[in-house]
């Protein structure tokens, strides 16, 4: 299954000879809310093109992992690479199903208005931290990469007090905008959709958090090969446009 191998005259192709008896039931899929907004137009996108529906669940991806883990019935798991590596390993997900669909690094917003701090090196960056009252990140890989850098910086414990979480599912841009955090630290696409705030930019590439967002076809599903189908046009060509749309690089 690779990029670019699966056009929309493909993929019709696939339905009209083995998946019209399947065309009725819409795809189910669980996701992290950092996907949320690309998953809603690539899925718009896909059925405008082959017919077939499918619905989303977006909610914060360590909650997503444990519904899964629990045997929640989906059709397909979409989340950060190493969590469809964990399920897959304990059998949640079908093994050799995984197709990495984009890769989103980190920004940082400040509320709409507000001075916007200096983060163009790491130096500037961590002097922007230390001058924050207060500062918010997701439970997500790039949450844990932050604490991590902190700690690399000598300055973990200085702004543990500071630190506002914010709580699986809520975007951290929504504490920023409603003045809760003064200095937001989230994937781009779960920042762009967001009123009340100001995207100051993205972490500077030295020390810039990329994460893998990769989808997996569920144990439970009753519809493999429509999943299959589906998983391949997200990976395709046809898919990156609305990628980029949302802050996001075709992986």
């Amino acid at each position: 299954m690779t990029h670019g191998g699966m056009t929309v005259g493909r993929v019709r192709s696939v339905f009209r000879h083995e998946h019209a008896a399947t065309m009725s039931q819409p795809i189910t899929i669980i996701s992290s809310m950092a996907t949320r907004q690309v998953l809603a137009d690539l899925i718009d996108q896909y059925q405008r093109a082959t017919g077939q529906r499918a619905t989303a669940e977006s909610v914060g991806g360590v909650d997503a992992a444990k519904r899964v883990q629990a045997g929640e019935t989906f059709d397909v798991v979409m989340l950060a690479s190493n969590a469809i590596d964990q399920l897959t390993d304990a059998g949640r997900i079908v093994r050799g199903s995984r197709v990495d669909l984009v890769r989103s690094g980190v920004s940082v917003a400040v509320r709409a208005g507000a001075p916007r701090p200096d983060i163009s090196t790491e130096r500037a960056l961590e002097q922007a931290v230390l001058g924050a009252a207060s500062l918010s990140y997701s439970t997500g890989p790039s949450g844990v990469a932050l604490r991590k850098l902190f700690e690399r910086w000598g300055i973990a414990a200085q702004i543990e007090g500071r630190i506002v979480q914010a709580p699986p599912g809520v975007p951290v841009g929504r504490l920023v905008a409603d003045g809760k955090v003064e200095l937001g630290f989230q994937q781009l696409s779960e920042l762009l959709p967001l009123k009340g705030i100001d995207i100051v930019g993205p972490l500077p590439p030295e020390i810039q958090i990329i994460t893998t967002f990769s989808a997996g076809i569920a144990a439970t599903s009753q519809q493999t090969d429509a999943a299959r189908a589906m998983l391949a046009y997200m990976a395709s060509r046809d898919a990156d446009e609305a990628k980029r749309r949302q802050g996001m690089d075709p992986a």
